[in-house]
C-alpha cells in the first residue's frame, strides 16, 4: 500500500498543531523510547486527535522520522554553539567539562538522544537511520572545524589530523555517554573524554614548548639549547 502524500501545514494554526505533536511525540520517546510510545498516547499528550496526526503524518514511521529530526535538531544546535567558541586546549577542555556538567545533572540518565534513537531505530527504520547519519556528520565536522581553527592559529602542529580527532571524540563521547548512562556514573564519560585529550594535549603543549624557547631566544638573542 502506498503512502500518501501529506503536504506541508499550509497555515500557522496548521504550523503549530504539526509542532505541537512533534514535540508530545518528543518527549514521549526520551521517557519510553520508540518501542514504548504509542499514537494514542501522542494523541493525548498533544491533545490532537487521529485525524489530526495522520493530516501532517503518513503513517507513524513518518511521525518518528520527525522525532529524530527534531531531537537530533537540539543536540546539534547546542553542540554547534560550544564548538564554535573553541579556539584553545583550554577552550576544548571547557568543551568537555560542560559535556560532563550536562550528564551530571542528569544523573547519566537517557544517555545521548542520538545514539539512543541509533541504538534503536537504525537497524529498523532506513529513513531514520539516514537522519541519524547526517546528523552525525555535522556533529563530525564541527568537532573537525575546532580542530581545524586549533592548527591554523598554532595550537595543533601541521602534521594533525583534524578528521581523525573529530571521529576521535565522537567516538570517545558516544562511548562514554552509554557506559555512564549504564552505569548512572559520569566517571566513564570523563574517562573517555580525557584519553580523547591526550591525543590534543601533547601536542598543544609541545607547541607551548616551542613558543617558550623562541621567546628565550628573543630575550637572550641565542639559542637555549645550545
Amino acid at each position: 500500500m502506498g503512502r500518501r502524500k501529506i503536504n506541508a501545514p499550509p497555515t500557522a494554526r496548521g504550523v503549530a498543531t504539526r509542532a505541537r505533536i512533534v514535540e508530545a511525540a518528543s518527549t514521549l520517546v526520551a521517557e519510553h523510547g520508540v518501542a514504548g510510545t504509542r499514537i494514542e498516547d501522542v494523541m493525548e499528550a498533544s491533545g490532537t486527535s487521529k485525524s489530526q496526526v495522520y493530516h501532517y503524518f503518513a503513517d507513524r514511521e513518518a511521525l518518528m522520522s520527525a522525532v529524530v529530526q527534531a531531537r537530533s535538531q537540539g543536540v546539534l544546535e547546542f553542540q554547534s554553539s560550544s564548538l564554535d567558541k573553541v579556539r584553545t586546549l583550554e577552550d576544548l577542555r571547557a568543551w568537555r567539562d560542560k559535556v560532563v556538567a550536562i550528564n551530571r545533572r542528569k544523573g547519566s540518565v537517557g544517555g545521548c538522544p542520538m545514539g539512543s534513537l541509533a541504538s534503536e531505530l537504525a537497524d529498523r527504520s532506513e529513513s531514520a537511520r539516514e537522519i541519524l547519519l547526517a546528523g552525525f556528520d555535522r556533529w563530525k565536522s564541527c568537532l573537525r572545524k575546532a580542530f581545524e581553527v586549533m592548527q591554523r592559529d598554532g595550537q595543533l602542529t601541521k602534521s594533525a589530523d583534524p578528521d581523525a580527532l573529530a571521529v576521535r571524540f565522537l567516538i570517545a563521547l558516544q562511548g562514554g555517554l552509554l557506559l555512564s548512562q549504564t552505569m548512572r556514573s559520569s566517571v566513564p564519560l570523563e574517562a573517555a573524554l580525557d584519553m580523547a585529550l591526550e591525543h590534543v594535549g601533547p601536542v598543544s603543549r609541545d607547541n607551548g614548548l616551542r613558543n617558550s624557547r623562541l621567546k628565550v631566544r628573543t630575550r637572550t638573542g641565542r639559542n637555549p639549547g645550545h
